[in-house]
């Protein structure tokens, strides 16, 4: 079986534009922090960073030094600390300055599939990926068989850095999930946070072979058992070179 995108995965790859998707001013409670030789952060006394999404660059306006005014990659996230490479910060600041933080997500593939979710269903996968899902729903993907719900931002899927060509799962996820039904894995659909199913052209999702290797997601074991834990060993996505 082949990897299929569908149709609102194409036109969103080839023409979408990065977007702000998260703003915060504040004049009293936000610092940066250079981390010296380790990582640096950004912090809030008053705990309103939560809402930022790792991945997502950020951009830091108004530092008192202008070299602090930068745009770095988010590496991790809690209510009162944003953490961004080392190095991101020449001088760093205290609170009771204005700051303005804002962040953006673009078209990459990792990208549109931040926070997405996973279903694995019984046998032959569709012609394209905007079809309806054909076979038996065995299982939903999250990170730690935690609950997800669409169109928020907790226990998504994630993917990590690209090589060669080949995108995987993001490292330190576990991708896993509690069956619903018993049966033998025969594809998967991945979606984007909306968790659009259903035959639709102009959702954002991919469908892909599933295997115990050489496939687009391996398993240890594809015969999937209800009230069990599956675990996605692998996921390695390549977009052709040639068309």
């Amino acid at each position: 079986m082949a990897l299929r995108l569908s149709t609102g995965l194409r036109d969103a790859m080839m023409d979408f534009r990065a977007g702000v998707v998260n703003t915060l001013y504040h004049a009293s409670s936000i610092a940066l922090v250079d981390g010296g030789e380790s990582a640096d952060s950004i912090t809030d006394s008053e705990s309103a960073l939560g809402t930022f999404i790792v991945g997502d660059k950020i951009t830091v306006s108004l530092a008192t030094d202008g070299d602090d005014d930068i745009t770095a990659e988010i590496v991790s996230v809690a209510a009162g600390t944003i953490t961004i490479a080392t190095g991101s910060f020449t001088t760093g600041q205290g609170a009771g300055t204005p700051i303005m933080l804002a962040s953006a997500r673009g078209g990459s593939f990792a990208d549109l599939f931040r926070e997405g979710n996973l279903h694995i269903y019984t046998g032959t996968q569709p012609t394209s990926a905007n079809d309806v899902e054909s076979g038996s729903k065995l299982v939903e993907i999250t990170q730690g068989s935690a609950a997800f719900t669409p169109d928020t931002f907790a226990n998504g899927l994630n993917f990590g850095a690209v090589v060669a060509g080949v995108i995987a799962k993001e490292t330190g996820e576990v991708w896993s999930g509690e069956a619903s039904a018993t049966g033998t894995a025969g594809w998967f659909r991945f979606y984007a946070n909306d968790e659009g199913t259903g035959a639709d052209s102009t959702k954002i999702r991919f469908d892909g072979s599933i295997a115990t290797s050489g496939a687009q997601l391996n398993m240890s074991n594809t015969a999937v058992t209800n009230g069990g834990t599956t675990t996605v060993d692998t996921v390695a996505i390549t977009l052709p070179a040639n068309a």
